[in-house]
């Protein structure tokens, strides 16, 4: 086991010291244990190294909220081991952190492989949704829907034992490592630089994956230069998981050949997770299974000597409200379209953008404003903002109770109205 800090993640090794090395990332609400039936063969003719995500396994709750700060934190690891030029592979997650590494620091990857992966993972608003229901409802809710949009039903059904142990897998998970992961996705983006991906690229899927599937490992394929997609049939979003034969065989000819280079051996580990509840590794479970956002609005030029707060302004009005409300508002109608874009670079660019205080704070601070004008509409809008930026139910409930003192009762009795049927709305788990 590493000594993880902030900057490292909690990784394993296996395999020969001499081989070359290749990299498993996991992916959202997993640990490295969703490898485990690839490890025998894998580690034959390489090196694996197995990382988890922050808070996951047991690894320390050091919440990362983008892509790039999960990548920097990997190649810190692999630095502390020596590693200079390795392969790559990455579930979900893994392979957004996959595609950031080989166009930030294309030199230190080898090859590529995406499973389940996407340059785009939905929307950004589902993924800040998702972070409000689990800052409200905690993971029990993801935990028990994961097999459904992790396995097919076949599978689920034959295999109990795996759907246990999935649904243990995001139990066990710190919520806010997981809520910061979701704004990671939310944030990542790499549609408009798919072309500057320079290594050669497996993208691999499952044929019956509703996550992240074949539309979206097409988008990959015909993005990426060097790239060949490969479709797993019967599998869904955890194909190493659900057809670990199928996605080992892809993989080993995938890197087979790969000239990878290591500056030293690594150590042979043999960590054990500490975890809130044990994990067990899926390799023990069962045997295996047969096989953008929106332009930014335009402006005029910048003053000279001082940076145009309009491009700030429309990055943080999306992130706080929503692409889907800021879409609305800001379509283009000829009456309104100044005014909004006059909201966006003063309102969002000017005030929000400020580093005197938080969002939390300025959302506490706007619900209040918005209470005692009676501004019923913006008050729901800002409610929904309050969640993303934070803030509980609970706490959104005592700052309307605690304007009924200052601002009168009847408006604290419409805003309860308000509030509550936005709080119903935003905090329910999907079906």
């Amino acid at each position: 086991m590493s000594e993880t800090t902030t900057k490292t993640l909690q990784y394993r090794v296996d395999g020969p010291e001499d081989a070359p090395v290749l990299i498993l990332g996991p992916s959202l609400g997993t640990t490295w244990h969703m490898w485990d039936r690839q490890i025998a063969d894998l580690s034959r003719e390489w090196r694996v190294l197995r990382y988890d995500l922050p808070g996951h396994g047991g690894a320390p709750a050091h919440p990362a909220i983008a892509v790039a700060d999960l990548a920097d934190r990997l190649l810190a690891t692999v630095d502390e081991l020596g590693i200079q030029r390795f392969g790559y592979a990455g579930c979900s997650i893994g392979g957004a952190i996959g595609i950031d590494l080989a166009l930030r620091h294309p030199h230190r990857i080898a090859s590529l492989a995406l499973v389940a992966a996407s340059p785009r993972f939905g929307t950004a608003d589902e993924f800040r949704r998702q972070g409000v229901v689990v800052r409200t409802n905690g993971l029990d809710p993801i935990a028990r829907s994961a097999p459904e949009h992790w396995f097919t039903l076949g599978f689920a059904a034959a295999q109990p034992a795996i759907v246990d142990w999935a649904v243990q897998m995001v139990r066990t998970t710190d919520p806010g490592c997981y809520i910061a992961a979701c704004e990671a996705l939310a944030a990542f983006d790499a549609r408009a630089d798919l072309g500057r991906v320079g290594v050669p690229t497996l993208v691999l899927v499952g044929s019956e994956d509703q996550v992240t599937g074949p539309a979206e490992a097409r988008t990959l394929v015909a993005g990426i230069p060097d790239a060949r997609l490969a479709l797993v049939p019967g599998a869904s979003h955890l194909a190493p998981v659900e057809q670990p034969g199928a996605v080992t065989d892809l993989l080993v000819r995938h890197f087979a050949g790969v000239a990878q280079d290591t500056l030293s051996a690594i150590p042979v580990q043999q960590p054990v997770p500490v975890v809130s509840a044990p994990v067990t590794p899926v390799a023990e479970i069962a045997p295996a299974v047969p096989a953008g956002d929106p332009a930014e609005l335009s402006g005029e030029e910048p003053a000279a000597g001082r940076p145009d707060p309009l491009g700030a302004g429309t990055r943080i009005r999306r992130e706080v409200l929503g692409n889907t409300h800021v879409d609305r508002v800001t379509a283009a109608d000829g009456f309104t379209g100044d005014f909004q874009e006059l909201v966006t670079r003063y309102a969002w660019g000017e005030v929000w953008a400020r580093e005197g205080l938080d969002r939390r704070t300025r959302s506490v601070v706007t619900l209040t404003a918005l209470i005692a004008g009676g501004h019923r509409e913006e008050l729901a809008t800002h409610t929904r903002a309050a969640l993303r930026n934070g803030l509980t139910p609970d706490e959104i409930r005592e700052i309307l109770l605690h304007t009924a003192l200052y601002c009168g009762i009847p408006a604290a009795n419409a805003a309860f109205a308000v509030a509550r049927e936005v709080i119903r709305e935003e905090t329910a788990p999907k079906a």
